[in-house]
């Protein structure tokens, strides 16, 4: 069987290579008949699906892998990587919010006792809602859910709690149900929660305009009574939208370029950095024009620039208003500035009313399961604001999407009257009336002339937040420098270069020398965007190569490095001269090798890169005699804590919070035992133990790790152990080092969540186990 599974492989690999998917799996196939229980097949088939995007397929055969073995490392760790995409984490966060849970079942008990009995489910996710509205009273309901994994876990649901004969499951999309096709009649109630933190982002507008002309009965005519089971309605009956301007360094950071300068490297205003979450108003991109955040939670806090502002309302009821919706104007709101400060971002929520009677609130002030909508402010000649200013915005909802756009500050000082209109029709003859107000007042506003924008350059935000982090590029300067520096022989090198700036002065120096200096060679293979390549080029005669895999990006660097005055191909891209993508680690030349690599070894989420330790070992083959890998080696540490948010954020907690129904075990085979993007500073919990070593991991010196260890830790507070948070100090070299939990980091942490807590007492030790396998780590708690 293993000669088999080795053959099988090898041939998949052959097969893949060649693009043929149709044998791939045709072989596939045929060896599971074979060998049905073989977790190794299992988990292969689940990586070539994985490869080619098939996340809920891939997800199944992890999963069967780990049910076949739950030792087999490989499978755990894949299935664990796409657990987070099938089932989401906010699935569990939902079902452990009670009062959530106790409004919707209130509103859907209230509706069906009046006589609404034929219930829609749209987005049923678990059935929970299917299940409220059946324990009520309704006579057949029907239930429709996209996901294949959620529709598979709400169908063990329905039947665990003895309601499979009431609840009609439907694996499809709620735009593909026709009556009587798919369901035998119009229904009278329409129940969902497929909002999102924008309020539209799940399309709820594009499935109710679609439900009340082809599943649901006619509204009831205002007025009118009448029995509900002859007309149709939805929960939620409506929303009403809110913003608030804010000022957040953490928000910020994250969107904004902070820095003109980094490390010696001037990045020109011809390059315009913009995070993903910009907008542009003529956009026709659909992307989600908002990021999301739990702005309770956010490190630095937050202060709030104008008083929370209403800016829109919707009536789920109304057909007419949802059609109108997608192609009405944006509408121009005015808010007036009540306290002095930096205008980072508009943040937005919402109230749900489900009915006359029951509502709900993901306003940062509640403490509830859910996020805010974050607009971060950009491409602003300035920022700050003060009493008497006004921020002005457009809203629309074009595209499905809550879209706030045009963000800009109307000064005090030029006397502009604009006068926020009470209802919709003074709003649009406000816009009118303002226009050319507002357009000599922006003009006004523009100091300067920027230079011409030769390139734009879009990136994530955790990137803006890499190109705004000093110590990082400070500290990889400095690193490089002193590397490049114990390499050169006196006589080749012109010593004033090595940890110099390079300029055109210099480098004509250079080349009228006798006797050209041999290039150094640098590799930088980090992920996404990165400057590092350039601060490499800065630092004497280096030929440095990025392997930055975007186009704009490319061109990026290649203005950055016009600007610093680099003499032509000085920059090479890596992917140009490898022919296959994989293959980014290889000698720059047949007769060199490289005095520098530089890895990315930890993901911005505060997980290890995977792969790491293999990249690490071809790297070592790789490197001239004296050359060094960054970073050097990491150390993982961690410390015991009691947290209560994250035992709910990762598992759903008995039936209590689904008010007695039984979910629990079967979304929480979907648990993962490490908690990712975490922010240690703000996260809630109490510390129980000061932070330990854990692990070390060395990439230059692989005899040094350890694939198992044990660390004692000492209690420092009686509590109750529920989870390890774990971050790194990322050794560029002996002295200098990198701290991915400290304030300007651009990455995030990371926290194993134990299934059990553990009571512990001050004084008390306790034992770890740290097992790391290829780049996956396990930490357990040993008893």
């Amino acid at each position: 069987q293993e000669t088999f599974q080795y053959t099988l492989l090898k041939w998949a690999e052959e097969l893949d290579s060649l693009n043929r998917v149709q044998d791939l799996f045709g072989c596939y196939e045929q060896a599971l008949e074979l060998f049905p229980d073989d977790e190794v097949i299992c988990n292969s088939i689940g990586e070539h699906l994985f490869r080619m995007g098939f996340r809920d397929e891939a997800a199944g055969y992890f999963h069967k892998a780990v049910k076949l073995n739950p030792d087999y490392s490989d499978a755990k760790e894949n299935f664990y990587r796409v657990a987070n995409w099938l089932v989401e984490r906010w699935h569990f966060i939902m079902l452990n919010d009670i009062k959530r849970n106790m409004t919707y079942h209130s509103a859907i008990q209230k509706v069906v006792r009046l006589g609404c009995k034929t219930v829609l489910d749209i987005g049923a996710g678990t059935g929970i809602l299917s299940m409220f509205a059946k324990n009520a009273g309704a006579h057949r309901v029907y239930a429709c859910e996209l996901s294949k994994t959620m529709y598979e876990i709400s169908r063990d649901i329905v039947a665990a709690n003895k309601m499979e004969t009431g609840i009609k499951l439907l694996h499809m999309k709620s735009l593909d149900i026709e009556v009587p096709k798919h369901i035998p009649e119009r229904v009278s109630l329409v129940v969902t929660e497929t909002v999102d933190a924008g309020l539209f982002g799940e399309g709820i507008v594009e499935s109710l305009i679609h439900a009340w002309e082809h599943l649901l009965l006619q509204p009831k005519p205002k007025g009118k009574d009448g029995n509900c089971e002859e007309y149709g309605q939805v929960i939620p009956a409506g929303a009403i939208v809110f913003g608030m301007a804010v000022q957040c360094t953490e928000i910020r950071r994250h969107h904004r370029l902070g820095v003109q300068d980094v490390a010696g490297v001037h990045l020109p205003a011809s390059v315009k950095f913009q995070s993903l979450a910009y907008s542009s108003v003529d956009s026709e991109e659909t992307a989600e024009p908002y990021t999301t955040e739990k702005i309770s939670r956010v490190p630095g806090g937050y202060l709030p620039l104008t008083e929370s502002f209403e800016t829109m309302r919707v009536d789920f009821n109304n057909l007419q208003e949802l059609k109108s919706l997608a192609t009405k104007k944006p509408h121009q709101i005015s808010v007036p500035v009540i306290q002095e400060g930096v205008l980072d971002a508009i943040i937005v929520w919402f109230v749900l009313q489900l009915d006359d009677e029951h509502s709900l609130s993901t306003s940062p002030h509640e403490e509830t399961c859910w996020e805010q909508a974050v607009y971060p402010v950009q491409n602003l000649p300035d920022y700050f604001v003060k009493p008497g200013d006004h921020v002005m915005m457009e809203v629309s909802c074009q595209d499905c999407y809550l879209r706030i756009q045009n963000i800009h500050i109307l000064n005090a000082d030029h006397g502009t009257d604009v006068e926020r209109g009470s209802n919709k029709n003074e709003e649009e003859s406000l816009v009118l009336r303002s226009e050319a107000e507002l357009c000599s007042a922006l003009a006004s506003l523009q100091t300067s002339k920027p230079d011409e924008i030769r390139q734009i350059c879009t990136l994530e935000s955790t990137e803006i937040a890499l190109l705004n982090n000093v110590p990082y590029h400070e500290g990889f300067k400095a690193a490089m420098s002193k590397v490049l520096t114990a390499l050169t022989p006196n006589k080749q090198m012109d010593v004033e270069g090595i940890g110099g700036e390079m300029n055109s002065g210099n480098s004509q120096d250079r080349n009228s020398l006798h006797i050209a200096p041999d290039p150094f060679y640098v590799l930088d293979v980090s992920e996404g965007f990165s400057i590092l390549p350039i601060i490499a080029g800065t630092l004497g005669p280096v030929k440095p190569y990025s392997s930055v895999e975007k186009e704009q990006h490319r061109l990026t660097l290649d203005l950055i490095s016009e600007a610093n005055h680099f003499p032509r191909d000085t920059l090479e891209f890596w992917l140009r001269c490898v022919e296959d993508d994989c293959a980014v680690l290889q000698r720059p030349k047949s007769d060199k090798l490289w005095s520098i690599i530089i890895l990315d070894v930890i993901e911005t989420s505060g997980l290890i890169q995977q792969e790491m330790m293999e990249k690490a070992a071809i790297s070592r083959c790789l490197l001239q005699s004296g050359g060094k890998i960054f970073p050097q080696y990491v150390l993982m540490l961690g410390m015991l804590v009691e947290s209560q948010t994250l035992v709910e954020e990762n598992a759903v907690q008995g039936t209590e919070p689904t008010l007695g129904l039984n979910i629990a075990p079967f979304i929480n085979q979907f648990q993962v035992p490490v908690r990712v993007f975490l922010d240690l500073s703000t996260l809630p919990c109490i510390p129980l133990s000061k932070p330990a070593e854990l692990l070390r991991l060395d990439l230059m010196n692989p005899y040094l790790n350890n694939s198992n260890r044990e660390v004692k830790v000492q209690i420092c507070k009686s509590g109750q152990v529920t989870a390890i948070p774990f971050w790194y100090h990322v050794y560029l070299d002996e002295e200098i080092s990198l701290d991915t939990s400290s304030e300007t980091s651009h990455w995030k942490q990371a926290a194993v969540v134990l299934d059990n807590p553990i009571p512990v007492e001050i004084g008390q030790e306790v034992v770890l186990n740290i097992q790391h396998h290829k780049s996956n780590i396990s930490i357990t708690v040993k008893q």
